[in-house]
């Protein structure tokens, strides 16, 4: 079974951002916000239309070194449209070993999501670079514990609900990586100040670099 591994910058940064954004036109500016932050992974949702259609524009405005992926993905036909569009990783919401192999095949980073101890398995022998449990505000921190208890060498990424002051908990109990949605963006795509974002990005990796420290 073959696994991709996270890319440099999940592994150096340990945070995630997650966009759920109104319309594709707002990505660029929030996402330009978070590069200048020094976050450098993040997933564009397919809860926004047209964000496979988007990605490639998208990609030719942003710095080379910014991984941009797309999350939400559900099927091997929305697998396939991303990696064609030059997402560098996927994340789903759920156990999707279609999605999984789709990405292992294109030698590209796969965050599949779960919730029991079976599903954790069951994506990480798919060949999950890190299974991401979700939503992992319902379980909290001690579930990565109990988690590698039987299995200690999964790669675990808290998502759903995450907030700001709750990241060294989980970084303190084993996980990989946090992914962070609306605590960190909050207002960022309905006019909100775009520097105060910047702010939460950079209190985000300095969380994760703390705890790992």
């Amino acid at each position: 079974m073959t696994r991709i591994p996270p890319s440099p910058a999940f592994t150096a940064t340990g945070v995630v951002a997650v966009l759920r954004a109104p319309d594709v036109d707002a990505y660029l500016p929030v996402i330009e916000a978070l590069a200048d932050a020094g976050l450098q992974c993040i997933e564009l949702t397919l809860t926004t239309p047209r964000t496979i259609e988007r990605l490639p524009w998208l990609l030719e405005r942003l710095p080379t070194g910014l991984d941009l992926g797309v999350g939400t993905v559900r099927t091997e036909a929305q697998a396939a449209a991303a990696l064609d569009a030059g997402a560098r990783f996927l994340v789903t919401p759920t156990v999707q070993p279609g999605v999984i192999a789709a990405a292992v095949r294109r030698g590209v980073p796969v965050y599949p999501g779960a919730m029991t101890p079976t599903e954790v398995l069951t994506d990480w022998d798919a060949g999950a670079s890190v299974v991401k449990v979700f939503p992992a505000s319902t379980v909290g921190a001690d579930v990565v514990k109990q988690l590698h208890g039987p299995f200690p060498e999964i790669a675990l990424m808290p998502s759903g609900g995450v907030g700001l002051d709750a990241i060294a908990a989980w970084i303190t109990a084993g996980a990989a990586a946090v992914s962070l949605g609306g605590p960190l963006l909050k207002d960022a795509f309905s006019g909100g100040d775009l520097s105060a974002l910047r702010s939460r990005a950079v209190a985000a990796l300095d969380a994760v670099r703390d705890a790992r420290s």
